[in-house]
């Protein structure tokens, strides 16, 4: 096997450089992955801005990938060549959080391509834990995965049950697949973006069945039109913005819930008497866990949810270097970049 493969590496931000660099050594319970698809998130922009929390230079970026086996090592029920994603967000199993089962949020956290280093080189040895059987899908919709996985944990942390209003803002792909699951779950799906041109694709596709503007229209105005007065009785930021997270508030119905998947680098700002009189509640959602993983997959199996939908540009490797700052254009359209090895 070869000695060096090509990396890309986001030495600071706004620069990357194409790099020789080691293969990764098969340790005790570690699987050693080819990388084959990419793809491209809302992390890897903000790394590449200089605004992503938790985050240092050098680093590797990419968690969303499709890849296929190259040495198993002790990996239970997985073979060589077998074609599959993994759960990028390594845990240490002792902390409170891994002992509650809620190992996303582990005290130790360590998410490849922002705590430690990612999957845009040609080999990544993982934890044997983390994989994620591929199920028979495309290298394309396994690279879906996880972005995906992250809209289904928010609406499992809602608790959202059918027939209620749930506005998302957010229209990019994290906001998407939350909304797609929030319609999944039964609930009547409100899409809110200062971009129409993606509030549009939302109305096109199917996924909400119903728009806001907040920079066209009075948004509290429209959400009272919307649900007879009473407000959305889930909230979710997809955004990441300061703004609009302390916007959010003012949405929530009596008695709702407002769920931050969306992460920001700021303090946010709570009206506490208008917060209290609601009897509203706040969370975090953050990252996903193995049973989101499969009700992404077993969904695409069912073509409850479609891939394609999200992939509007697809680059080679070697391109990405020069391609990268153009994804971050709105004028340009990007859902989803998808980088091929």
């Amino acid at each position: 096997m070869m000695k060096y493969m090509r990396t890309l590496v986001c030495t600071r931000p706004g620069e990357f450089a194409y790099m020789d660099t080691s293969m990764p050594l098969l340790e005790r319970g570690y699987t050693l992955l080819k990388v084959n698809k990419i793809g491209i998130c809302g992390t890897d922009l903000h790394a590449f801005e200089g605004t992503q929390p938790y985050f240092t230079y050098p680093r590797i970026l990419g968690h969303e990938l499709a890849a296929e086996i190259v040495e198993p090592g002790d990996a239970v029920d997985f073979v060589r060549g077998e074609k599959l994603t993994f759960i990028p967000y390594f845990h240490c199993g002792i902390c409170i959080a891994c002992r509650n089962g809620k190992q996303n949020c582990c005290s130790s956290i360590q998410v490849a391509g922002v705590h430690i280093d990612g999957g845009m080189r040609e080999y990544i040895s993982v934890p044997s834990y983390s994989l994620v059987h591929g199920a028979g899908l495309s290298d394309e919709e396994l690279a879906l995965v996880e972005p995906l996985a992250i809209g289904a944990h928010g609406i499992r942390r809602a608790g959202v049950r059918a027939g209620e209003f749930v506005l998302v803002m957010g229209a990019g792909p994290i906001g998407l697949g939350t909304m797609e699951f929030a319609k999944i779950a039964g609930a009547k799906v409100i899409a809110m973006d200062i971009n129409d041109t993606r509030l549009a694709f939302c109305m096109e596709k199917g996924i909400a069945s119903y728009t806001i503007n907040p920079l066209l229209e009075n948004g509290i105005e429209k959400l009272r039109d919307i649900t007879a007065g009473d407000m959305p009785t889930v909230v979710i930021d997809a955004t990441g913005s300061l703004q609009a997270i302390n916007n959010g508030f003012q949405y929530i119905a009596h008695g709702g819930r407002y769920v931050l998947i969306g992460l920001q680098k700021g303090d946010i700002s709570i009206h506490h008497p208008e917060f209290h009189k609601r009897e509203a509640t706040l969370m975090s959602s953050r990252n996903a866990g193995r049973t989101d993983f499969e009700q992404v997959i077993a969904n695409m199996k069912t073509g409850l949810i479609q891939p394609a939908n999200y992939i509007t540009h697809r680059v080679n490797f070697a391109e990405v270097k020069d391609q990268f700052a153009s994804w971050l254009l709105p004028e340009n359209g990007v859902i989803k970049a998808m980088v091929a090895m």
